[in-house]
């Protein structure tokens, strides 16, 4: 490894554009539509047919012609969905139709039957007009049309976009795979969930808060540890992990006698590609690569590895996946209560949102995970931004914790 033991610490965004150019490219699956939730499209999706195929109605009621409101009507048949009326309407004539059913021939009003009164065969309006005469009728392509395009690519599948491939008549789509992803984490003072830590000890949480941030895409997880604070059981976690497209590791990245991750990766090839962040939590976040392989380290407070996480190995997994836009995206919102001033590196401050204002939480060490589980946004704070007013617009990243939870 040639970098020196303490580069100048990278600007976010120089940091994240070097991080996603070394993503790993997936390749490329054909996978059914339905087993798609979470991944992204490789190819742009166009549609297949017209939705609707022909104008349908929108509601229950009588398919009829305009030009003979008021009535009154004849009723010669229905149109059901999948079983449409097989004639033509003429004048005087109306058709019983139900939501979603084919429109006659010849029709181009929907009477609702709440505004309508029948006698046997005979049809009588009731109550008001449709105004437009249209109202009730969806037309032809009135969703999309044949060979629209419905996802480009790079787009992220979920169940409202699943629905609308299949809807334009696919089944299979092309997606590209979701990386495997391990997880080491690594500390002397980690105990596992639920033994006694003591006094001196700790329970190692990290590894799990990782995984269950990863599971936001439909990746392939295995977790390892925790792992000792020696150079051997490091080296084996890495090697028993030489499969894996991204290794993750929390704790000892940063330059202590006890922080072992730049030495293990010098032992086992790999190389150093940067390290160090000027942003607070997380500043120590390493990334290094051996082959394809690409090393995501990430501090071992709680709030940084978090947080790095949330802002390099989440990025660099969508971007592998092929995402149009791996990054968060920050919107602007008014603070509920004052912001002091910046610092010497770009902050991002757990806080809760409401809905309508933003609330940095009281407490913001990096240890602490308490602010962490009550947080469902970070605030951004520009190194050495001045001290914000209440009512001010701040940037925000509305964090996976459950807005309202």
């Amino acid at each position: 490894m040639s970098l020196p033991n303490r580069p100048a610490p990278l600007p976010l965004a120089e940091a994240q554009a070097r991080l996603l150019a070394l993503a790993p490219t997936m390749p490329i699956e054909h996978r059914p539509a339905a087993e798609c939730n979470g991944f992204y499209t490789a190819h742009p999706v166009h549609s297949r047919r017209n939705q609707p195929a022909v104008a349908l109605s929108a509601m229950d009621g009588y398919a009829l012609r305009a030009a003979d409101l008021p009535g009154p009507w004849q009723v010669i048949g229905e149109s059901a969905a999948g079983r449409p009326f097989a004639g033509s309407i003429g004048a005087g004539q109306a058709v019983r139709i139900s939501t979603g059913a084919a429109v006659p021939a010849g029709a181009d009003c929907v009477l609702i039957q709440e505004d309508a009164e029948r006698d046997g065969d005979r049809l009588l309006l009731t109550g008001t007009s449709p105004q437009p005469a249209s109202r009730h009728i969806r037309p032809q392509a009135m969703d999309f049309a044949d060979d629209a395009l419905l996802l480009p690519t790079g787009t992220r599948l979920n169940s409202a976009r699943i629905a609308l491939a299949i809807a334009g008549g696919h089944n299979l789509l092309a997606v590209r795979g979701a990386p495997s992803v391990a997880i080491i984490d690594s500390g002397d003072e980690l105990v596992p969930a639920g033994q006694p830590a003591g006094d001196f000890g700790l329970p190692a949480s990290n590894g799990a808060m990782l995984a269950a941030m990863v599971a936001e895409l439909p990746c392939r997880v295995t977790c390892t540890g925790p792992v000792a604070d020696r150079l051997d059981a490091l080296v084996a976690a890495f090697e028993a992990h030489a499969d894996a497209d991204v290794i993750v590791t929390s704790g000892g990245a940063s330059v202590g006698e006890h922080d072992l991750i730049r030495p293990a990766l010098a032992r086992i090839g790999a190389e150093l590609e940067f390290w160090r962040v000027a942003i607070k939590p997380g500043k120590p976040l390493l990334i290094a690569r051996k082959g394809r392989q690409l090393i995501v380290g990430l501090p071992g407070n709680p709030a940084s590895a978090y947080v790095t996480a949330w802002l390099f190995l989440l990025p660099v997994l969508r971007a592998a996946m092929g995402a149009a836009k791996p990054l968060p995206h920050a919107f602007t919102v008014p603070l509920a209560a004052p912001l002091a001033a910046g610092g010497g590196r770009m902050e991002f401050i757990r806080a809760r949102w409401n809905g309508e204002t933003v609330m940095a939480d009281t407490m913001q060490d990096s240890g602490a995970i308490g602010p962490l589980a009550r947080a469902n946004a970070l605030i951004e704070r520009e190194m050495g931004a001045p001290p914000r007013a209440i009512g001010e617009q701040v940037r925000v990243f509305l964090l996976d914790n459950g807005a309202f939870a």
